[in-house]
């Protein structure tokens, strides 16, 4: 069940100065990167640019290997079209993919021209490290409403990405290693699409989010970007076990581990024959790398025991969350209604002794189905503490801000799900506000996505959102600071952990 919520859920710079590449030409259609022309699609808002090589494609020999470079070509190519989807299986309405050959990577800016270069952004997806995409995300509102230049990368998934093996270099990072190819490819190309490669913010939400806790822990990554924003991803998310009572575990797996989990994987005895497996029978174990590896070259250490020491790349980052979290994953675990008098054993399977105190703080309300209760209370243990933890302790080393989405009646944007009392701001839900997902929203909420998307290019210009409190609530009508520890009880779950 954890892998389920897991994947319901990602000196060069002066380098970089001293590469200049072509700038856009003509109408801007056509850009020149650093291994070739490209031409992308004008509109009076902005220029999109899509399916631009960061990497070689990661296949045959280069399945899991670190990224290569890519070959330089002749001509200009179309970029008219988006990335394609790694390689995943069907989930949560995201449809599935064999494609190996991913590693492409979108842009969107301003249509006009600007006197100076232009902050960058740069999107992680989320997904669980086992699906998503970067074309999945339109990044118009974010590029023309900021004036800001905002790249959507794809990376490696599951099996492709997460794979440990022994003596396999680069054992259980591969996608974060794409990540950091997409994070260089910037530094070589931000100027020709107007960016300035010295003002990067890389942000990213749930599996994204997590992925950007690494890059802020990987000793690789420093100096690939000047901001960072975390959404729905804490450091130290942990999630019940489901197997133990009273058992959580983190996100993040030993190296030893994760190569423990590839050994005689699908009946192989080396990665020779497993590069030798179909893309199909591969995605078969998909679900069993939905982890990045720590103990390794990319993440010396995991994410969350970086943060408590300062072992991180020291930008400044904004911490957030959604207010009901767990809503999306309760009726996945739950389809069914679950009685009010079986909420205690599920409480003692969920918390063991601490089943009575954790039923004394979040008592039933009566409707005869305990699944909201329960979501309520893991979104409270699992993300939001651990969210407040994470901005904590990155506040010891750096300037940290927070936010929480917390709009009750945001459309729902995951299909197929069972009924449920009230998603509420469920996982998600403020991508709504962020990119043009295709959803209607309502005047109010409107207003809501448009004091977001000036915060998050606020930040990226200049490394503050615009707030003085400790954490923002972004609500229709309740758009200011909010007690979020009080709200989520953060003083009982370190009381009983």
């Amino acid at each position: 069940m954890r892998k389920l919520m897991v994947a319901a859920l990602a000196a060069v710079t002066a380098c970089a100065v001293a590469v200049s590449p072509a700038s856009a030409a003509g109408d801007g259609a056509v850009v020149r990167t650093d291994k070739g022309a490209v031409r992308g699609t004008v509109t009076s808002q902005v220029r999109t640019f899509g399916n631009i090589p960061f990497a070689a494609p990661p296949v045959g020999e280069n399945r899991w290997r670190d990224p290569r470079p890519v070959t330089p070509w002749h001509g200009v190519r179309d970029a008219t079209v988006p990335a394609p989807y790694c390689a995943q299986n069907a989930q949560l309405g995201q449809p599935s993919s064999q494609v190996e050959d991913c590693l492409y990577l979108n842009v969107t800016t301003p249509a006009g021209r600007s006197a100076k270069p232009r902050p960058v952004m740069v999107w992680i997806h989320g997904g669980g490290f086992t699906t998503g995409a970067a074309s999945m995300y339109d990044a118009t509102w974010l590029a023309a409403k900021n004036d800001v230049v905002v790249v959507t990368v794809n990376y490696r998934l599951g099996v492709f990405g997460f794979l440990g093996h022994p003596g396999l270099p680069g054992s259980g990072t591969f996608g974060l290693a794409d990540q950091q190819a997409a994070l260089r490819w910037v530094q070589r190309n931000a100027r020709a699409f107007g960016g300035d490669a010295r003002n990067v913010t890389v942000f990213g939400e749930s599996a994204g989010g997590l992925s950007v806790c690494a890059q802020l822990a990987s000793p690789r990554a420093a100096g690939l970007f000047a901001k960072a924003i975390i959404q729905s991803g804490p450091c130290g998310l942990s999630l019940p076990s489901f197997t133990t009572p009273g058992e959580f575990t983190g996100v993040w797996r030993s190296r030893a581990d994760t190569e423990k989990a590839g050994t005689g994987l699908l009946g192989c005895a080396d990665v020779t024959c497993l590069r030798g497996k179909p893309v199909a029978d591969l995605l078969t174990v998909q679900d069993l790398f939905a982890s990045p590896s720590y103990d390794t070259a990319i993440l010396p250490t995991d994410p969350a025991t970086a943060q408590r020491t300062g072992a991180i790349t020291r930008v400044p980052t904004l911490v957030g969350t959604t207010h009901d979290e767990m809503t999306l994953f309760a009726p996945l675990f739950w389809p069914q209604p679950i009685p009010e008098a079986a909420y205690p054993d599920q409480l003692s399977w969920l918390f063991g002794a601490n089943a009575a105190k954790v039923a004394a703080r979040y008592p039933v309300n009566g409707n005869d189905d305990a699944r909201d209760e329960i979501a309520h209370l893991l979104t409270d243990r699992s993300w939001a503490c651990t969210t407040q933890t994470t901005r904590r302790e990155l506040g010891r080393h750096t300037r940290v801000f927070g936010y929480e989405f917390a709009d009750p009646d945001v459309p729902m944007i995951f299909p197929g799900l069972p009924p449920f009392p009230e998603f509420g701001a469920y996982h998600g839900s403020e991508l709504l506000m962020l990119f043009d997902l295709g959803q209607t929203l309502t005047p109010a909420q409107r207003h809501v996505s448009d004091r977001m998307i000036s915060a998050w290019g606020r930040f990226a210009r200049t490394g503050d959102p615009g707030w003085r409190a400790d954490v923002q609530s972004f609500a229709p009508g309740a758009i200011g600071g909010t007690d979020f520890a009080r709200d989520h009880q953060c003083g009982f779950w370190s009381s009983i952990l």
